[in-house]
């Protein structure tokens, strides 16, 4: 740090009413606490700052390096960070309500417990950020990348000798109404997660944890799910229509009135799963494991059940016209008031 840039010296200068600090180095400072709102910090050098408790509400941070700065619990709301660097910054508990992200590098960020609402985060870098117990209630994430890695650190502090898988970690998070269009998942950790009416439309979530995440109403439509885990996850009244969950597990998951037309899920884990209602056009079905799942009253036109394990499964009353049942194990089905018009059974037969 400048040793003209003391912190004496910036909250005096701040004091006499100065509010432009762009461009400075302040390395390493140490502003605890301070009370710095609506300020301008263009292209500042916070590095290694401590800033914790610091008040930033509506300053200007565009492109500030902030990379490893602890910053817990500080203030900024409606913070302008478009384009900071702020790998490994620890901002656990801090309030960036309103706050502006875009294309801001996260890497390996600790915003557990962070206020996120209403944040822009398009096109962030968010690979193995903490988020666990944040609110993203409202945040728009299109773009983010927040994809499974195999090393840790940034392109600046990779350490060849780890090879840990890492992850990004959003434990309990809270993404309700969150904008997570063509968002990159891969890997996260969404265990419990609160994505109720999230717009997940062409989000890559293949390997991601879902269990028990709340995805009730969720727009996932062309989402990509491979070898996801949603076991125990609730989302009745989701649309995945085109969405890809092959080798998917849905183990006790709630899909009652899903929409997933034209959905691929092949090779999918789904017993006991409850599907009541859902619309299922078009699926497929491959190979899946229905067992005991709750089928009834699904719309299940051509859909395909090609070698599918359906044994125990519930199928009243559910609509399977033109479906595809080639050796298919339909043992103890209950398949009453099912509707089989021209559908072809296990034995390649076409029911008329």
């Amino acid at each position: 740090m400048d040793a003209a840039f003391t912190p004496q010296e910036i909250l005096r200068r701040y004091a006499k009413g100065d509010r432009d600090f762009s461009g400075m180095n302040l390395n390493g400072i140490k502003l605890n606490g301070a009370n710095l709102s609506r300020t301008d910090w263009l292209d500042v050098n916070f590095s290694k700052a401590y800033l914790n408790s610091a008040v930033f509400t509506f300053a200007c941070l565009t492109r500030a390096n902030l990379r490893g700065a602890v910053m817990m619990g500080a203030h900024l709301c409606g913070a302008n960070l478009n384009q900071a660097s702020m790998s490994n910054v620890n901002l656990s508990n801090a309030d960036l309500h309103g706050a502006s992200l875009q294309g801001a590098t996260l890497f390996g960020a600790n915003l557990s417990l962070a206020n996120l609402m209403d944040a822009n985060l398009i096109e962030a870098d968010m690979r193995t950020v903490n988020l666990n117990g944040a609110s993203l209630a409202g945040a728009c994430m299109r773009g983010a990348n927040l994809r499974q890695e195999r090393a840790v650190g940034d392109q600046h502090d990779i350490d060849p000798s780890r090879k840990k898988r890492s992850i990004a970690t959003l434990n309990g998070a809270n993404l309700s109404g969150a904008d997570l269009r063509g968002a990159n998942l891969s890997g996260a950790d969404l265990h419990k997660a609160d994505l109720r009416g999230a717009n997940l439309q062409e989000a890559t979530l293949s390997g991601a944890n879902l269990s028990e995440a709340r995805l009730n109403n969720a727009n996932m439509q062309g989402v990509f799910l491979s070898e996801a885990n949603l076991s125990n996850a609730t989302l009745s009244g989701a649309i995945l229509n085109n969405a890809k969950l092959e080798r998917a597990i849905l183990i006790d998951a709630d899909f009652n009135g899903v929409s997933l037309r034209s959905a691929i899920m092949a090779d999918v884990k789904a017993s006991r799963v409850q599907m009541q209602g859902a619309n299922l056009t078009d699926a497929k079905f491959s190979r899946a494991d229905l067992s005991r799942a709750d089928l009834s009253h699904a719309i299940m036109l051509r859909t395909n059940l090609i070698e599918a394990y359906l044994a125990r499964t519930n199928l009243t009353n559910a609509d399977l016209t033109d479906a595809i049942l080639n050796r298919a194990e339909l043992s103890s089905a209950n398949l009453i008031g099912a509707i089989l018009k021209g559908a072809t059974l296990p034995d390649g037969k076409v029911h008329k």
